[in-house]
This record gives structure tokens, sequence and C-alpha cells, in this order.
């Protein structure tokens, strides 16, 4: 009797086995809802992409092929992402090695491994060994559980650019996004709206803040498929002391905390009261993590993303729960997804660069963007404190005020749209002027590459004397809190702080513009034509 429960429980091992290794293929796939532009919805996970028809698998195993155009725009976006995906894969040869290598090396290996369990444990019977037979018998379960998926988990992690988009929301249209399957773009004039600058300083190189034009091929780069480094790279006195290590959500650069020189920065009196100052090239960045930025920033919103494509956070987490514990690079894992946290002690923001990065010989990260100046660098001023900084009258320029000791000096500033920098020295005994020629100041863009909004209409369209803003979809007028129109060039030229329905145009020249609407959660965007 005993033999005959042995010999069952053998066969039923080995059959164990031959599960584990010949899984079914809906196992391997999590169902999604698809929603089509008909209002039907599908639950079916996808299976591949060929000449733009998309097939589906069912709970039941039905497969069905359905238009790419079909569906929502959001499950398009989904689905172009998935397409590029499968291209890059195909072109690496990844692809079929990590769909055969389970099906094919998997199972000889799980049978060949149960057939010798099997008979270590029939011998242990028969020779009354019945502590080895158990022991092997765990060891056997554990090895089919672990082997069950060879795959190591990936390295690496795809971000939805519209969901760093989000982040950047609340500075727009002060900066411009946009993106390709590989990077996540932004471009600014290096120049924080929402707050002065340079106040505070008491060690001061006699840099001010000029525009910047990060823009176009110059844009910063944040990678939307960022991998996690085998090593990290610590932000250090060594590395990463030439240039921006993140970017902040207002499009100003943050540079590691320690300067070209090894000093910490805010340490060493060098920062102003937004923990910013301007480097060689009259560039304004941040050293320290921009906490202030949530005065205008949803808490649960990233402030700054590193140059690696992972997010920083301030003191909760995406999901409004107190910030947890930190590991030594000044992160951690959350749900599954890496990101850093900004506090106001050292390291301040990110303690070692989690994610891949290349230095280049001068410990800069490459791609980034870069600035420059329509003069040559200046000398440290001992002894100045910077006491304010304010735009001129036609906001071409500043005015910086500082002092040393009892004596008040002023650095009057300005521009013009040739490119000529004119600087006035303002001390006790007189004034200095210097004029440079540099670059025109760029205006940035308001185009992106992301499908134009169906959530309203603007008709007609083109238009000469009028438009009418009409709402489609779940979108109430309720929810839009701005409605702004803006050039080619990136100038506003109407602005509502709540819905309009009707907007005169006769006073638009000719030409083509865009139509933006904002709600709590996103922009709305739509091309306006007028004749």
């Amino acid at each position: 009797m005993k033999k005959n429960y042995l010999l069952t429980f053998l066969w039923l091992f080995i059959g164990n086995a031959f599960s584990f290794a010949h899984d079914s293929s809906v196992n391997h796939h999590s169902l999604k809802t698809w929603h089509l532009k008909n209002k039907e919805e599908i639950k079916a996970s996808f299976l591949f992409i060929e000449e733009d028809m998309v097939s589906l698998e069912d709970e039941k195993g039905k497969i069905q092929t359905v238009p790419l155009s079909d569906f929502s725009l959001n499950d398009q976006y989904y689905l172009f992402q998935k397409k590029e995906q499968l291209a890059r894969l195909n072109s690496l040869g990844i692809l079929k090695e990590s769909l055969t290598e389970s099906s094919s090396s998997q199972g000889p290996f799980l049978l060949i491994l149960s057939l010798m369990l099997a008979g270590v444990l029939y011998i242990s019977y028969l020779k009354r060994f019945r502590y080895l037979g158990l022991a092997t018998l765990i060891s056997g379960l554990f090895l089919f559980y672990g082997f069950n998926d060879l795959s190591a988990p990936p390295s690496g992690v795809a971000t939805n650019p519209k969901t760093i988009d989000s982040a950047f929301l609340a500075f727009k249209p002060n900066v411009a996004t946009w993106w390709n399957s590989t990077y996540f773009y932004v471009e600014s004039t290096g120049i924080p709206t929402t707050h002065s600058m340079m106040t505070g300083i008491s060690s001061w190189q006699q840099q001010v803040p000029i525009p910047q034009c990060y823009k176009g091929s110059n844009a910063w780069s944040i990678p939307l498929n960022p991998v996690i480094a085998s090593t990290p790279v610590p932000v250090n006195q060594v590395h990463f002391i030439r240039g921006a290590l993140a970017l902040a959500v207002n499009g100003i650069p943050i540079f590691n905390p320690y300067t070209n020189t090894g000093v910490d920065a805010f340490l060493d009196g060098q920062l102003d009261k937004w923990g910013g100052h301007c480097g060689r090239a009259d560039d304004y960045h941040y050293h320290t993590a921009p906490l202030h930025l949530y005065d205008k920033q949803s808490k649960t919103l990233p402030i700054a993303y590193a140059l690696d494509g992972f997010a920083v956070y301030g003191t909760v987490e995406p999901d409004g729960k107190a910030m947890t514990i930190l590991d030594a690079n000044h992160g951690h894992f959350y749900n599954g997804v890496y990101h850093y946290h900004g506090t106001a002690n050292a390291p301040y923001m990110v303690g070692n660069m989690v994610g891949k990065v290349t230095e280049d010989a001068t410990y800069q990260i490459i791609p980034q963007a870069s600035a420059k100046s329509p003069r040559p660098a200046t000398d440290p001023l001992r002894n100045a404190v910077i006491t304010g900084l304010e735009p001129n009258a036609t906001n071409t320029g500043y005015n910086l005020t500082y002092t040393i000791g009892t004596a008040t000096y002023k650095v009057n500033y300005s521009w013009n749209t040739n490119g000529v920098y004119t600087f006035n020295f303002v001390n006790p005994t007189g004034t200095t002027i210097s004029t440079y020629n540099g670059s025109v100041p760029c205006k940035l863009s308001t185009a992106t590459n992301e499908i134009e909004s169906t959530e309203f209409m603007v008709y007609p369209n083109p238009a000469s004397e009028s438009i009418r803003i009409s709402p489609q979809q779940t979108l109430k007028s309720s929810d839009i809190k701005n409605v702004a129109i803006f050039n080619v060039s990136g100038q506003m030229v109407f602005n509502a702080s709540s819905f309009q329905e009707n907007i005169s145009t006769m006073h638009f020249p000719t030409g083509l513009y865009f139509v933006h609407l904002k709600t709590d959660r996103q922009v709305l965007v739509k091309k306006l034509i007028v004749e």
C-alpha cells in the first residue's frame, strides 16, 4: 500500500514539473481594459502590432484584431510606446531569445531535475532514509518554484512622458516640454518666475543672472528609460563637479552641492535664499533641493528630475504619505519605482547617482544643455553681500544691489533684441559702463509632439473674427481653470482665469496659434489657424 502511495506521489511530482515548464500563455499576459473611440471597451491582453493592426487576447484565449486608429487617444499613445519598445527589442535580437528561453530551455531542465529528485526519493524510501527523502522533497519544491521564471527582474523602467509632463504643468508656459521615445526634453530661459534671485549671497563671484537659451538642440534631456547602475556614482568633490545633475520643474538646473573648488556652496555663503546663484556663464542654477517650489507645486508631484531619469520628491511620497527611510543614495524604491528626496540638510537631494549616466572628461553628465554669457567670467568680490535684485521697468534686465561694509553698490544691466548687453557698475564714486555683444534672447515655443486633445473643439477653424470653445467627452466647463492662446513664438495673446466660450480673434495677426485649456490635472492643447 505504501509503495502505491509513493508511486502515485512520484507521478504527481513529475506532472508538477511539466505544469511549471508549460505555463499557459494567458497567464503571462495581464488583462487590460481598452477604450475605443466608439465608447466600446475590450478587456484583453496585448499580443502584438503589425501594420497598424493590434492583436489582443481575451481571458478565454480568443484573439481579435483591432485597427490602431479605433483606440482612444490614451490607448493609442500606450500602443505607440509598445510598438517602439518591440521594435527596439527586435533590433537588438532580444525579443526572440526572451520569448523562447523560458519555454524551450526551462522545460528540459525541469524534467531532468524532477526525474533526479524522484529517483533520490524512491531510493531513500527503499533504504528507509526517510529524513533524507523529506529533505530532498522540500529542496526540490523550492527549486521548482525558484526556477519557474529564470529571467532576472529588469534593471530599468520606462517612464510615461505624460507623467513627467504633469510635474512641469504648474510652471508652463515659462517652460516648454516635448519628447521622443528616448528622452523627455525641457526648454526654458533659466530664469525663475516664482521667486527672485541672488538676495542673501555673502560670497559672490560677481556673476549675474541673464536669460539662457535652453531650447531645441540645447534643451534639457531627461531619460525616459532610466537604468539602475551596477554601482551608484557618488555626488561629491570628484564626480559631477561641472554642469547640472538634475533639472527643477521650473526649468532651472540643479548642480552638485559642491562647487568646482570642492566647497559646499550653501555652507560657504555662495547661495541666495532659494538655494541658487550664478555660474561663470551668468547662468542661474540651484545647488540644493528647491523645496520652495512646493509653494506653487502639488506636494505629491516631483520638484525635479535627476539627469539619470529618476524623480526627486520633497517631504512626502507620491501618494501623500510621509517620507519613509532613505537609503545611502538619498532615495528609495516606492511601489516598485525608484526616486530621490530633497531635504534641507546635506546631501540635500542626490547622495549617489543611482541611474546609469555618462561623465565626460570634465566630470559633467552628458548629454546636457549648455549656458553662455556675452562677457568674460569675473573674480570673487570679498566682503560683498547682495541685498536685492529687481527687474527693470521694461523687463529687459535687472538692477542688483550689494554692500561692502557700509557702502552701497549697484549693477544695473540690460539687453536688447539685437543681443547687445549693457552693464552699468554704480559705486559711491561714479559709474562705469561696459557693453557686450551676445546672443539674441530667445523665446520658448508652445508646440509639443503630443497628439492634439479631442476633449474640446475650437470652431470655426480656420477663424477670422471669433472662435467658440466647446468642451467634449467628459470635460466640463467648470473643470477649466484657465484659457490661454499662444502664437508660434511662445507669446501669450489671450488669457482668461476661467472658462470663456467665445473669444474674439479680430486683433490676432494671421498665422498659427495654440489654444491651451488648463485643468487641475493637465493642459489640453488645440491648434488654431487665424486667416
